[in-house]
């Protein structure tokens, strides 16, 4: 493929993804093209880089440096064109103009709203109170056994209560996917398992298992806890950036609910008649099916 091809791929690529990129002005920004007296520094074609597709940046930057500059200069010559012909002036590039500043300064809001919010400091405590919490908690390991009925697991207990071997029994006899492997869950905490089988696993202790059949939504279980131990507390580096992560949605989330709540808002079909406003549908967290 010739490197005329690959920057006019380029060209598109740019257009649809490239984002507006600040130069960083002096001796570690240089000017790597000029199009009719208008620089192109090094910063904008590193950024442009940034900002491709995935399977571009898989390309390394030095091979497509090259085409990165022609395609930053066929923008620069299709700007010019363009205003030449005054498209910056008519209805559709004004319309389209408004909503990538809106969308921008959306975009500019927010990222100073989670810079200011979301500190180090605040990283740091969401951490500490997480591995404390952790660090209390517990976890247990559990076979179960699944049957159909309840008759099923009453049959099983009364097997177990003569000698039967759990393991066996779990893979001879329970419908479950665990089957295959004695019916083992391995470790889980709480919050994990549906709440009326995590009741009973972490009721009984290291050894037993339920002499009565625990009913689901999967079907009757036969529990059987192995080990207990305390809850394993990820590294900070491990965990900061999911907690970075969950801290911007907070602050972001939370500023959104400010504005809203000193806004004038009112909702309409899409035929213009007023609507009331709607609830947004909340969700909880799935439990893991045991």
């Amino acid at each position: 493929m010739s490197m005329r091809i690959v920057s006019t791929l380029l060209f598109a690529a740019l257009v649809v993804f490239s984002v507006p990129v600040a130069p960083v002005l002096g001796a570690e920004d240089p000017v790597v093209a000029t199009v009719n007296g208008e620089d192109i520094h090094l910063a904008e074609v590193k950024g442009a880089y940034k900002n491709l597709p995935q399977q571009y940046q898989q390309v390394p930057f030095e091979t497509i440096f090259a085409g990165l500059i022609d395609s930053l200069i066929d923008a620069r010559l299709a700007t010019a064109d363009a205003r030449t012909k005054k498209i910056h002036e008519n209805k559709e590039f004004k319309e389209q103009m408004a909503q990538v500043e809106r969308q921008l300064l959306q975009r500019m809001m927010l990222n100073l709203v989670v810079k200011e919010g979301v500190t180090d400091a605040a990283v740091k405590a969401r951490y500490d109170a997480a591995a404390k919490e952790l660090a209390a908690s517990e976890q247990v390991s559990a076979r179960h056994i699944l049957l159909k009925t309840e008759d099923d697991a009453i049959a099983v207990i009364a097997e177990l209560k003569k000698g039967g071997d759990f393991v066996e029994l779990a893979k001879k006899k329970s419908t479950g996917p665990s089957a295959a492997t004695g019916g083992d869950l391995g470790f889980f905490g709480k919050g994990q398992m549906v709440p009326v089988f995590e009741k009973i696993a972490f009721a009984l202790k290291k050894g037993e298992y339920t002499e009565t059949p625990v009913k689901s939504q999967f079907g009757w279980h036969v529990i059987k806890v192995g080990d207990r131990k305390k809850q394993d507390v990820p590294s900070f580096e491990k965990m900061e950036p999911t907690i970075r992560s969950e801290l911007s949605q907070a602050a972001g989330i939370a500023y959104i609910t400010s504005l809203r709540e000193g806004a004038k808002i009112a909702r309409f079909n899409a035929d213009g008649s007023p609507k009331e406003d709607a609830k947004p549908a909340t969700g909880g967290k799935a439990k893991k099916a045991p």
